[in-house]
């Protein structure tokens, strides 16, 4: 019978101590989680041993090892192996195997991505492009931050338009517009606020707007 996802469990078995994963498993492990770092290679393992709860050598397509180091016992476990994709893919569908409650995959391309969704991935995770697509928005100077929440659907940062300033949201009639809803508001010297209709945007406001990408993206060019 498949764990139930037991959201107060802070253990984590993270496979693959690369950039990636070793980067994942140390944060987690500054917020209070324990975690199982493992990997093929024994000079990542012993670079890692002191900074984690656990570490262990192991190779995560063989059933056997991961029973050993207690696999099926984890709700949670992160495939951040990412450049094999064939042991990538065959870790992901042996943690499905052994009934792991939630299993987040790194991804090299969408290609690798959906073949992991397709053997069981619960989360599928594209550092490289996701950072890609961050620092390409951000270049262009009209976002101050933005993430794709999941493919075609993003959130956007940016300054209120002049057009917008000094008019409630419902008199700019952005969502008929852009198709697009201004979600927050930041005011100079303040926290994010969620927005009403009624909202009225001033001079210097920092916006979120969330929408398709497409969407996002000719609203933020708009101005």
């Amino acid at each position: 019978m498949p764990h139930r996802d037991r959201s107060d469990d802070k253990r984590v078995l993270v496979i693959g101590l690369g950039r990636f994963g070793s980067s994942l498993a140390l944060e987690l492990v500054r917020h209070g989680w324990e975690v199982l770092g493992m990997d093929s290679n024994p000079r990542l393992v012993q670079t890692y041993a002191d900074a984690l709860t656990h570490t262990v050598i192991g190779d995560a397509t063989d059933e056997e090892t991961m029973r050993q180091v207690g696999a099926p016992q984890f709700n949670r476990a992160v495939v951040a192996i990412g450049s094999h994709l064939e042991e990538s893919i065959l870790t992901t569908s042996l943690l499905v195997d052994l009934e792991v409650a939630s299993i987040w995959a790194k991804a090299t391309s969408r290609r690798h991505g959906r073949i992991l969704e397709q053997v069981g991935a619960d989360h599928v995770v594209l550092p490289e492009h996701d950072m890609g697509e961050r620092v390409a928005h951000l270049l262009s100077g009209r976002m101050l931050d933005y993430k794709e929440v999941e493919q075609g659907f993003a959130v956007g940062k940016t300054r209120a338009p002049q057009s917008m300033v000094g008019r409630t949201l419902r008199e700019t009639r952005v969502r008929q517009k852009f198709g697009i809803t201004v979600v927050a508001v930041k005011r100079v010297g303040s926290s994010f606020t969620y927005t009403t209709e009624e909202t009225v945007l001033h001079q210097g406001d920092v916006i979120l707007v969330a929408g398709r990408n497409k969407d996002v993206e000719r609203f933020a060019e708009s101005r």
